[in-house]
């Protein structure tokens, strides 16, 4: 895939590695244990061969899926996320919370599997060990030299 956003931001460079059309949606048929092409090829109607195909390399070179021969005679793989790729649970957990709470229509929704009741997400500080919703995002240092 081509880098669309060169910008020094952590959502442009995110973006640029899962930003494509179908690309979140084939990481959600593998966190969701749809492994094998033919399963979330069949699972994402509209999506073409030729696409996957190409949208499952893209993710194998940025380190989210590996794959794994399961036959050779035609040969067949497997897809797995990485931890990299597990990584982005949160990610889509968030959009679920979102569709419950602005879409027009919701389809899903994230509840706590113990009592059945919808949850929220919350930001948690390591140092203060409290959640908190007192956050902003700040520039990283780098060191260029």
């Amino acid at each position: 895939m081509k880098t669309r956003y060169d910008l020094p931001c952590n959502i442009a460079q995110t973006l640029n590695i899962i930003g494509d059309r179908w690309t979140l949606l084939i990481i959600h048929e593998l966190m969701i244990g749809h492994t094998t092409f033919s399963v979330i090829k069949e699972n994402l109607t509209g999506l073409s061969s030729k696409l996957l195909s190409e949208r499952l390399k893209h993710l194998e070179e940025a380190g989210l899926v590996h794959s794994i021969l399961y036959s050779d005679h035609p040969p067949r793989y497997a897809y797995q996320l990485t931890a990299s790729g597990m990584a982005l649970e949160p990610v889509f957990q968030s959009f679920i919370i979102w569709g419950q709470q602005h879409l027009p229509h919701c389809y899903k929704q994230l509840v706590h599997t113990t009592c059945g009741h919808a949850v929220t997400q919350v930001c948690y500080c390591p140092n203060c060990k409290t959640e908190t919703d007192n956050v902003k995002a700040v520039a990283v240092a780098t060191n260029l030299a």
